[in-house]
């Protein structure tokens, strides 16, 4: 099994780390903020606080030994000096996520320090688009690899009701729900979230389900 570092642990990062260590990765998950970190500790495999522009700190971390690694750092002088820092210390492959307000100037910076992909968010949100409009049980797209997406999902009909392992979710579909987020129907917002639900979990009506998967699966399960 390949062994991760994900670096920056907002939405898009923690979503990462959250995804991999579901499909039982080994991953290391850093950012400056304790907080967020707190959070992963026990999700991931080791979830660190320090400051990835620190090649001693990433070392002592073992950030040096991983296959490969995930920076999403909104600060883009940041993400420069630690998608270079990575390359140094001998990372195969590393992701970088550019800001929202990326150039293509930046995109050239991050490929010469060494960033093996570079993800556009304005591309990737029109891909995004592209897929909910396509399937309307999909709230939200965001493509995580080449390979893996996330999505929130409306809880299609024929799941209300039923437990997660009757539904066969990973054996049928291919795909892990990481989330069950309960939406108050009189108030429409969401009161309850179920961090990594459980096979005796029940999928209700209204319910909000954030899955991870190939796409051509997600589109499979948000069809019920």
């Amino acid at each position: 099994m390949r062994k991760f570092a994900v670096i920056g642990l907002g939405r898009f990062g923690a979503t990462v780390a959250e995804s991999l260590a579901q499909r039982g990765a080994e991953v290391i998950a850093i950012d400056k903020d304790p907080h967020l970190v707190e959070k992963f500790k026990e999700i991931v495999t080791l979830a660190v606080t320090l400051d990835s522009t620190d090649e001693e700190a990433l070392r002592s971390q073992g950030v040096d030994k991983v296959d490969i690694a995930v920076v999403s750092i909104g600060e883009f002088e940041s993400s420069i000096l630690t998608t270079a820092l990575l390359k140094k210390i001998g990372v195969p492959r590393v992701i970088t996520r550019a800001s929202h307000t990326a150039s293509k100037i930046q995109e050239k910076i991050l490929s010469l320090v060494g960033a093996d992909r570079i993800i556009l968010p304005e591309e990737e949100m029109g891909k995004k688009l592209a897929q909910s409009l396509i399937v309307s049980n999909i709230l939200d797209y965001f493509p995580i690899t080449e390979k893996y997406s996330a999505a929130e999902i409306r809880a299609p009909s024929n799941f209300w009701g039923k437990k997660i392992g009757e539904l066969k979710v990973r054996q049928k579909y291919h795909v892990n729900i990481l989330e069950i987020r309960k939406v108050s129907p009189e108030k429409k917002k969401i009161e309850k979230i179920n961090y990594l639900p459980q096979a005796t979990d029940v999928i209700e009506k209204g319910d909000i389900l954030l899955i991870v998967g190939e796409e051509e699966d997600i589109e499979r399960f948000s069809m019920g």
